[in-house]
């Protein structure tokens, strides 16, 4: 008897908080989970792990490759790809740090959602006709960030590419569906520690984020292609509503 090869699942920044909520989310649906991240993930099935500081073209190179087995002619396909990838930086214009922030947030947020835009849109897409596409932004950059300037336009970016994928010839698979995930603060370690008299009762935990990724990664088409995703927790429920106006 055949059996069903099961559905598997990309996650770029696997060994984040973010990255590490998906990876469990979808093994416990049966997924074949692939981690993308400098370091290893040992819940994922398969590790890719990148080289810091190689380009955005090496990394794409790196990763396409070892995708690909080597007796087939096309990488391996994904029912969803997910970029937790990402970072904070302040600072607002006249920050002597600016520049160099801005180019790291733009590294972790634009380039690496690049990659995975380019991974589900390629020849040899890795991406399921119909599969699912999330790259995550921000809540705060729906509006003007003049104190934290970089990552505002880094996440901005992430946003307008959203909206572009989900447009007619973007290049994505037919039927494929891209969100973007905008949370207000998820429940890290890194920002307790960055916020350490704040609210975490109003914090998002990663698992919310990633359980709802799971369920439309199990029926795409039960979120709106194109949508941007504000993600806001108050008394315990976490809600999804999209973003209907940038900069109001």
């Amino acid at each position: 008897m055949a059996t069903t090869k099961p559905a598997a699942a990309l996650v770029y920044g696997g060994t984040g908080a973010l990255g590490r909520a998906l990876v469990s989310a979808f093994k416990r649906v049966h997924y074949h989970v692939v981690s993308v991240d400098f370091a290893t993930n040992s819940e994922a099935n398969a590790n890719i792990l990148v080289e810091r500081g190689a380009s955005t073209q090496q990394t794409f190179a790196q990763i396409q490759t070892m995708l690909t087995p080597k007796d087939a002619t096309a990488p391996m396909r994904f029912r969803a790809i997910v970029n937790a990838a990402g970072g904070w930086a302040g600072g607002s214009a006249k920050s002597g740090a600016l520049l160099s922030t801005a180019d790291a947030m733009w590294q972790q947020s634009v380039a690496s959602s690049l990659v995975t835009a380019h991974l589900a849109s390629t020849r040899g897409a890795c991406l399921d006709d119909g599969g699912l596409l999330v790259l995550v932004g921000a809540a705060a950059a729906t509006q003007p960030t003049p104190g934290m300037i970089g990552y505002g336009l880094a996440k901005a970016g992430v946003h307008h590419l959203v909206k572009s994928l989900a447009a007619d010839g973007s290049g994505l698979p037919p039927a494929a569906i891209v969100a973007g995930i905008l949370p207000v603060t998820l429940d890290t370690p890194m920002n307790r520690e960055g916020m350490p008299t704040a609210d975490f009762a109003s914090w998002t935990p990663p698992s919310a984020v990633a359980d709802q990724v799971v369920r439309w990664a199990a029926d795409p088409h039960t979120c709106e292609s194109g949508a941007l995703y504000k993600v806001e927790t108050a008394a315990g429920a976490t809600r999804f509503e999209p973003v209907t106006q940038l900069y109001a």
